[in-house]
């Protein structure tokens, strides 16, 4: 049986807190392995393609061999379905009980294919599969040492943390993506254990990479206040955009699969055709958009923005839409650094903005298209700080991701990776398929405000036979519940339920304890 307390007694949380380094340590390292792996297939490519660009009669023989590749990612991605994709709603997936896997073979798969479809030109990113391979890493390491699935599964999310702190130098983006887009809840065990190990990743991480940011900007002030009208502007543009790349996004997936001149295997060819034509006229657009970071300068020209959004806009629908392994952290932070790049160059050169401001822009407009697509501003806000090593921004950061992130609300715009969750689940749900009514499982859920429950007393809530309210944990303290016990906002309620019930409890708890309206 899956026991709660046994997690969160006090020697537990000291043994699962080195479990935790370990993961990070683990996680670290193939992330960091993954990342260098990436950077040099990704020079490797743009240097052949270079050279095919002025060798055409080569022309044929890397047609041939980009469809070959495409073969190749096709093939593992049908063997390997889990590594599809960026692999955070996987990630999420099996901590819901939605998905199993063979956690070896999917981070071998989602190694090799990641870096491969790198090779190809595809405009995927490092990230998503950083986190899924983090992931991956903990579930091993939960296999062997976990003493409980709740364990397990505090670890998976530890090492999905480490995975983006390790990717990206960023340990408290790590975390914070972990709690806020991941899991979506908060203890104080798991906040632990998510930070632990992002830190560890993290310092794997600087030994091979250094201290430096990943992006290199000169910020020598902050936006003025005066100048927040722009922002407005600019943060509904992005949260506009934001919904229009989920709908094209989504969409592109639909439109491969009823192609029906195409299936799993072939599907990559696609986006390594596309990445062969448009290395002869646009070769920047290619990969993650590593190498447009520097291009953008206040001196660039608005048309070659524009049609370097474009390009990149298309290549990277194409890429993901295929099923490639790969994501769309990194492509889409790009996206976002070129709209912030045409806004500066408006700003600079038509309203008067000091010319010292243009980097200001693309930092904001990173993080409000993040805001806006993934649904996920805190992460958001932080990432851009790590990533940069400033906080000059700080205020007009978060100014930008409220706007961005209410405007992507109210054009009912979904957060992206919950809705490519669904579409999966949709398609092929493999849950657990332990058939005893005696295996148990304990889950934990925070009560919203608003919700359902919210201010009932526990005999007026309407569990199924199959579902027991255990525990109730409030400002500290552990309440055993009670028929009077009243439910609160905030409270942290621990249920047990038959292990081969779990994909449906979790959905009915969902239901019951997140935000429904302020009348509640």
């Amino acid at each position: 049986m899956n026991n709660y307390k046994a997690v969160v007694s006090n020697k537990a949380i000291i043994f699962t807190l080195f479990k935790s380094i370990l993961v990070g340590l683990l996680a670290g390292i193939v992330v960091v392995f993954y990342r260098s792996v990436l950077m040099w297939t990704e020079g490797l490519s743009f240097q052949l393609f270079a050279y095919v660009k002025n060798n055409l009669v080569l022309l044929p023989i890397a047609l041939v061999i980009l469809i070959g590749i495409g073969l190749l990612i096709g093939f593992l991605v049908s063997k390997f379905p889990m590594i599809s994709g960026s692999g955070i709603p996987q990630v999420k997936g099996i901590l819901m009980g939605h998905f199993k896997q063979s956690w070896l073979s999917t981070l071998l798969a989602k190694f090799f294919g990641g870096a491969t479809s790198i090779l190809a030109g595809f405009s995927l990113g490092r990230e998503g599969p950083s986190i899924q391979l983090g992931a991956c890493v903990a579930e091993g390491v939960g296999n062997k040492f976990a003493n409980s699935r709740t364990e397990k599964k505090i670890l998976i999310v530890s090492g999905a943390s480490a995975g983006l702190a390790a990717a990206f130098n960023a340990p408290l983006a790590g975390a914070m993506f972990a709690l806020e887009e991941i899991i979506k809840y908060f203890s104080p065990i798991l906040l632990l254990s998510i930070m632990v190990s992002a830190v560890v990743a993290d310092f794997v991480s600087t030994i091979v990479f250094g201290f430096s940011p990943v992006f290199d900007f000169v910020i020598s002030d902050a936006i003025p206040l005066h100048g927040y009208w722009l922002l407005f502007i600019l943060g509904i543009t992005l949260g506009a955009g934001g919904a229009f790349y989920n709908f094209v996004l989504v969409n592109t997936q639909k439109l491969y699969k009823r192609a029906k001149w195409l299936n799993t295997y072939t599907r990559p060819i696609v986006p390594a055709i596309f990445a062969l034509i448009i290395s002869f006229f646009f070769p920047l657009v290619l990969g993650s958009g590593q190498q447009i970071i520097p291009e953008l300068q206040p001196a660039s020209s608005i048309t070659f923005l524009c049609l370097l959004l474009l390009f990149k806009f298309i290549l990277s629908m194409i890429s993901f839409g295929s099923g490639a392994p790969g994501g769309i952290f990194f492509p889409l932070l790009v996206m976002g650094s070129i709209i912030g790049a045409i806004f500066g160059n408006v700003a600079i050169n038509f309203l008067g903005f000091d010319q010292s401001l243009f980097f200001n822009f693309v930092i904001i407009a990173m993080a409000g298209f993040f805001t806006a697509i993934v649904r996920a501003p805190i992460t958001g806000i932080i990432l851009l700080i790590e990533m940069t090593g400033s906080f000059a921004n700080l205020l007009s950061l978060t100014f930008v991701s409220i706007v961005t992130y209410i405007t992507a609300t109210l054009l009912k715009s979904k957060p992206i990776y919950d809705t490519l969750l669904r579409n999966m689940i949709y398609e092929n749900t493999s849950t657990e398929d332990e058939d005893d009514e005696n295996l148990k499982i304990t889950l934990e859920v925070v009560v919203q405000h608003g919700s359902l429950i919210t201010d009932k007393f526990v005999k007026e809530i309407d569990l199924p036979s199959y579902c027991l309210l255990i525990l109730i944990k409030r400002e500290g303290s552990d309440i055993i519940p009670r028929g009077d016990t009243k439910i609160l906002a905030g409270d942290n309620l621990i249920l047990m339920t038959n292990l081969n019930r779990e994909v449906i409890t979790r959905e009915l708890l969902n239901e019951m304890t997140t935000f429904t309206s302020y009348k509640q």
